[in-house]
């Protein structure tokens, strides 16, 4: 089963993806209806579980603010697959169970609302007849996000 896309564009930052008046709300669930919301109003009510956010560079820039990916996961998305990340957001998002993939090729042959099947442990991604080599996450990244992050991940090594 392949899942939608949602596509953005380069520089995507962290206040197009929860802005900052939104961080005042008591908690993610809260927060979630708002995400991308200077992007596209009724995305948080058009997203589906399983759907996929493709991006260009730099998806994620801005601020260090851990909501950023919260709201997505929170949303269901299965994963943000992007040419490039910035560093801070690309490290949250694993700390907290949310996919985040390099595919350099992926963006230029995929539209907004075309679908697209995720293979996480074979780092490929499949649009209709072709399919896309992404980075392949190290063993430990994927342990860390099936264990739903980094604190479940460590909670889970303790026990």
């Amino acid at each position: 089963m392949s899942n939608q896309v949602w596509k953005f564009h380069n520089d995507v930052d962290t206040d197009q993806i929860i802005a900052s008046q939104y961080l005042l709300l008591p908690d993610i669930e809260a927060m979630k209806q708002y995400t991308f919301e200077s992007l596209d109003p009724s995305f948080a009510g058009k997203v589906h579980a399983g759907d996929l956010v493709v991006a260009g560079e730099n998806f994620g820039c801005g601020s260090s603010r851990e909501q950023a990916p919260s709201v997505l996961k929170a949303l269901g998305i299965q994963a943000v697959i992007a040419k490039s990340f910035a560093r801070i957001f690309y490290r949250n998002a694993i700390n907290i169970g949310l996919p985040v993939i390099v595919c350099k090729d992926l963006y230029d042959h995929v539209e907004d609302g075309s679908h697209a099947k995720l293979d996480l442990s074979a780092g490929t991604v499949t649009v209709g007849d072709k399919t896309f080599s992404c980075t392949k996450l190290p063993e430990y990244m994927q342990n860390i996000l099936s264990a739903g992050g980094l604190i479940a991940s460590l909670n889970k090594e303790e026990a």
